[in-house]
């Protein structure tokens, strides 16, 4: 039996190479005999780069900008000409040093490692968005690659999303050029009820007030950065880095978990197995919406291969989980029924859990 281990991670306990072993250390265990290949994936969110660095790519390190303009250490995987830049990396929540700031937070730190990349000899530029801090519409990532946004003074912005809304003019002559693929899995437009400021927004701290606002300002940027793109599915990934990407950068987006899938050679990895196991934290209503174990799953079926999934919890049902290519789903919650200790004990749990599905799934 050959078995591909594809998860990606759990969020707040284990990273998607640390799933990905403990699930191979409880096949062993139930089976000595199979033959177990790990691929970690991720879906574009936080853990791309780390996912893109146990396929084989190259980790770069390099100075950056966090959300409130703080300097950091961030970095992006490498492999011939072709960088993984994850957005989370500098402009995620993660990153702000004292609290949310929905109003001045910028996207001008992802700027910096593509910039970094392109410095470095990439031409193809993979663009994994997902736990943003910012709603800029992309301005920050912009004036990082040598764009500059003004005022009718003909001073430049100050950063973050509200500023956007004395925006005169946008001087895109020194703008770097650069080939990116966008990696989403939201098809939120940039503005109204469905838009970037109005759906992400309270999540990163805004008021109704600043809501409205941001809103605002995102059309008002919209207007003289590409009107035709606002309403575009993705344009509202990220605080708008999304639209940025689209409207003047001219990036081609496709779901996030597709995208990574063939970039780490799913296809080689799943060629010959009889079983595929995926997973994350929790597997719910949002997982059957493109995040990484779905696609998976359906990159399994597309080879005619099985697949399960493991998770912290699980809270879809026999009938969702098939609808999903899932032909069964484990959680650590069936073991030990403690969120708690599922949190601090996930590896051992995990380990464990694997030894059930080698008991279930594997046959000599």
């Amino acid at each position: 039996m050959k078995v591909l281990v594809a998860p990606d991670k759990f969020k707040g306990s284990l990273t998607a190479a640390e799933v990905a072993s403990a699930v191979a250390s409880g096949l062993a265990d139930g089976h000595p005999g199979v033959a177990v290949t790990t691929l970690p994936v991720a879906d574009g969110g936080e853990g791309t780069v780390a996912a893109a660095v146990a396929a084989g790519f190259r980790r770069v390190r390099v100075p950056a900008r966090g959300p409130t303009g703080r300097p950091l250490t961030a970095s992006y995987a490498v492999r011939g000409d072709t960088a993984v830049v994850e957005l989370a990396e500098t402009s995620g929540l993660h990153r702000l040093p004292a609290g949310p700031a929905p109003l001045t937070a910028s996207s001008a730190g992802t700027g910096d490692v593509i910039a970094a990349a392109v410095r470095g000899g990439c031409r193809r530029i993979v663009l994994g968005v997902g736990g943003s801090a910012c709603t800029d519409g992309g301005a920050g990532m912009l004036t990082a690659l040598g764009a500059r946004l003004l005022d009718d003074a003909g001073r430049e912005l100050p950063p973050g999303g509200a500023a956007l809304s004395r925006l005169a003019s946008l001087d895109l002559t020194g703008l770097s050029e650069v080939d990116i693929e966008l990696a989403c899995d939201v098809d939120n437009p940039l503005c109204g009820p469905r838009g970037a400021a109005s759906v992400y927004g309270p999540q990163k701290g805004a008021s109704p007030g600043d809501v409205e606002a941001l809103d605002a300002a995102l059309r008002h940027w919209a207007s003289i950065a590409g009107p035709e793109f606002a309403s575009r599915p993705g344009a509202g990934a990220a605080g708008g880095v999304g639209f940025a990407a689209l409207a003047v950068l001219g990036a081609r987006m496709r779901p996030g978990i597709d995208l990574l899938l063939d970039l780490l050679g799913f296809g080689a990895a799943v060629a010959g197995a009889d079983l595929v196991i995926t997973g994350e934290g929790s597997l719910d209503r949002q997982t059957l919406s493109g995040k990484a174990p779905a696609g998976v799953a359906r990159a399994a079926a597309a080879g005619g291969v099985p697949c399960v999934a493991v998770s912290g919890r699980c809270l879809l049902s026999p009938v969702e989980l098939a609808e999903a290519g899932i032909a069964a789903g484990y959680a650590l919650t069936d073991l030990e029924p403690d969120p708690a200790r599922c949190m601090a004990e996930a590896g051992p749990l995990l380990r464990r859990l694997a030894c059930r599905v080698a008991a279930d799934h594997l046959a000599f």
